[in-house]
């Protein structure tokens, strides 16, 4: 009997792994409606989404469910415990960069870059949590590509494990999360440039007990403009591609949510990212372009 199911959604790679296969199916029914959920409120990509009805009327107060003003709380927290770094409101930065529309459709090579868009900052989005009311100034768009990925993980996680009664990893294009019991001694996870590398990649293989850890790239994700090659971490500072210091990022944190805030924020923060690690006590394994690795905040886990 099996204890993995593999499947696509949020238009990447995911795994539902638990500690009693009996009781798979009803953990992948519940993190796939929690997908759906998800994809429903905070996709830039589907005109119906609650998040682009929020970015299409700027400017107003919308009313929204209850889960679009978690995910726009928890972006705006990323942005707060990063100075900025992790910015939701780089939407139309990374739309003039040529990442609009779902990954999988990009062209081969796009128009070359014309001219670049000022990140506004996300002081400026405003949630009304009392009458669940999201509001963006004119000429903002909302992002939560860096946070809602890996709040989904979690949100699935906890609700698989809830009604499965056991232990449930789900991993959203690498993006982890762990909840319930876990195996004996721990969930054997393979780290990697690629959350869909083969097992024999370069990595390293650790083991987790709980919580969640993510990795952010600058090798995945890639397309051309004009020649140009590209990534999706936007340095909010400049609208650009963040600086290729790090090949790859992991960390590990008591949620996927944290872990993913302080890599993708590593990523930007480019050479000062191990020492603003280390001082937070984030385990974290840093990858250089020529491959050696940096280690922080007592990784492995």
């Amino acid at each position: 009997m099996r204890d993995r199911h593999d499947f696509r959604a949020l238009g990447t790679g995911c795994v539902v792994l638990v500690t009693d296969p009996t009781r798979l199916q009803p953990a992948v029914d519940e993190v796939t409606a929690e997908l759906h959920d998800v994809d429903l409120a905070c996709s830039r990509f589907r005109p119906d989404s609650e998040l682009e009805l929020v970015n299409d009327n700027a400017g107003t107060a919308i009313e929204v469910s209850p889960l679009l003003i978690d995910a726009v709380r928890v972006a705006l927290r990323a942005a707060e415990l990063t100075d900025g770094d992790v910015d939701p409101t780089v939407g139309d930065a990374i739309r003039v960069l040529g990442y609009d529309r779902d990954f999988g459709a990009l062209p081969e090579n796009g128009e070359a870059i014309a001219t670049l868009v000022r990140v506004p900052g996300w002081q400026k989005v405003h949630v009304d949590e009392r009458q669940r009311t999201v509001r963006v100034p004119t000429g903002v768009r909302l992002d939560l590509g860096a946070t809602a990925k890996a709040l989904a993980a979690d949100r699935a996680a906890t609700r698989a494990a809830a009604v499965a009664g056991c232990g449930v990893l789900v991993s959203l294009g690498g993006d982890l999360a762990m909840a319930g019991p876990p195996p004996e001694r721990g969930w054997a996870v393979r780290v990697t440039d690629d959350h869909a590398a083969p097992t024999d990649a370069d990595g390293q293989t650790v083991l987790l007990q709980q919580g969640g850890l993510a990795t952010s790239s600058t090798t995945v994700r890639r397309w051309q403009r004009g020649g140009q090659e590209l990534h999706h971490v936007v340095d909010p500072r400049t609208g650009l591609p963040a600086d290729e210091v790090w090949r790859t990022v992991s960390v590990a944190a008591s949620t996927c949510v944290d872990a993913n805030i302080a890599s993708t924020a590593a990523i930007i923060r480019g050479h000062t990212a191990p020492e603003w690690l280390n001082d937070r006590g984030l385990p974290a394994r840093l990858v250089l372009p020529e491959g050696s690795v940096v280690r922080v905040g007592g990784w492995p886990v």
